[in-house]
């Protein structure tokens, strides 16, 4: 390389939106769980797993530092949606993606009225899903300064 070449760094810039966060997977389907765990193996994230809707809340009652919750939205004991209900009552400021296979335009409805901030579908992107996450966070941060 000539002297006083510049080169530029093709990494993405992050926005340190992940450091030190906790994120909640409500799943109950192991091997969906074992994926997305997977995704957030390299971002340094805490990852907590719920197997139904009502440990979701339960969770999320007891642990504070919860950033994020990614809700299924088909569980057993309770739904995703009851569960985003009942967790946004006491933490209305933590963000909740729903996550599920059906993509029909009344189901996001229901997500968001439900009280869901944003809404994947099954099978889920990593691009897609981290943007989101991102997008989410970044938004709970400037909110609380």
């Amino acid at each position: 390389m000539k002297e006083g070449t510049v080169v530029k760094d093709s990494t993405p810039v992050t926005k340190n939106v992940w450091d030190n966060r906790t994120i909640l997977i409500a799943e109950d389907i192991d091997l969906n769980f074992l994926y997305l765990k997977g995704l957030f193996k390299s971002t340094g994230t805490t990852v907590i797993r719920a197997q139904n809707g009502s440990e979701a809340v339960e969770i999320c009652m007891g642990n504070p530092k919860i950033d994020l919750v990614l809700m299924d939205l088909q569980m057993p004991v309770m739904n995703g949606y009851e569960a985003t209900r009942r967790i946004k009552m006491f933490r209305n400021d933590l963000p909740v993606i729903a996550q599920t296979a059906y993509v029909l335009s009344e189901d996001r409805s229901h997500a968001k009225t439900a009280g869901c901030d944003d809404f994947i579908a099954k099978p889920i992107n990593k691009e897609e899903l981290f943007n989101k996450i991102e997008h989410l966070l970044q938004q709970k941060k400037e909110i609380r300064s």
